[in-house]
């Protein structure tokens, strides 16, 4: 065979290898910014960049499927609801404590759920690849309650961290089953 032929061929080669890496890669980009929504975004801000933002994303996949994840059974989520009730009920005398309640209820949802309660970077990490678009309500109720014990914040704030609360609440104790268990059934 002619040298410049078998060059030619290997450039080809070369072109395929690279092309069909890039599509890879694309494809993966694009099902994770699927898969996390607004949290991708996030995720790239804090990393300083789509790759390592993509890798950390993949380990909190990996992560959170060696969880035993599972629905509420319902008299656990009944017994959640009434709970939450009465700490929504308990903001208009102390809105202070019914943050703080809100926040260990969660913690409790999110135990009894199958996530490790750890620290709360971690917590939020791992509850982002289930639900990725509350979990920025978590972060955000979160910072006002550290805010607030700093006492840089008032009690529009603290019902700001409520509202937000409830929303992690709402879809935590969803009767549907998160992504990831839908994939893995």
């Amino acid at each position: 065979m002619d040298t410049r032929l078998l060059i030619i061929l290997g450039l080809v080669v070369i072109a395929a290898v690279i092309a069909a890496f890039l599509i890879i890669r694309k494809r993966n980009s694009d099902r994770l910014r699927s898969r996390f929504g607004p949290e991708y975004k996030v995720a790239v801000e804090e990393a300083g960049g789509h790759r390592k933002a993509e890798a950390l994303l993949h380990d909190r996949e990996k992560r959170v499927k060696g969880f035993h994840v599972t629905p509420l059974r319902t008299e656990d989520r009944d017994r959640y609801i009434v709970a939450w009730r009465r700490t929504q009920a308990e903001f208009v005398d102390d809105p202070k404590a019914a943050v703080a309640h809100a926040d260990a209820l969660l913690g409790e949802v999110m135990s009894a759920r199958g996530y490790p309660v750890t620290d709360f970077e971690q917590r939020s990490a791992d509850l982002s690849v289930d639900h990725p678009v509350v979990v920025q309500n978590y972060r955000a109720a979160h910072d006002v309650a550290v805010r607030h014990e700093r006492g840089e914040a008032g009690t529009e704030d603290l019902r700001q961290a409520m509202i937000h609360y409830r929303a992690l609440f709402e879809d935590l104790v969803e009767v549907d089953e998160p992504p990831s268990l839908k994939a893995a059934s």
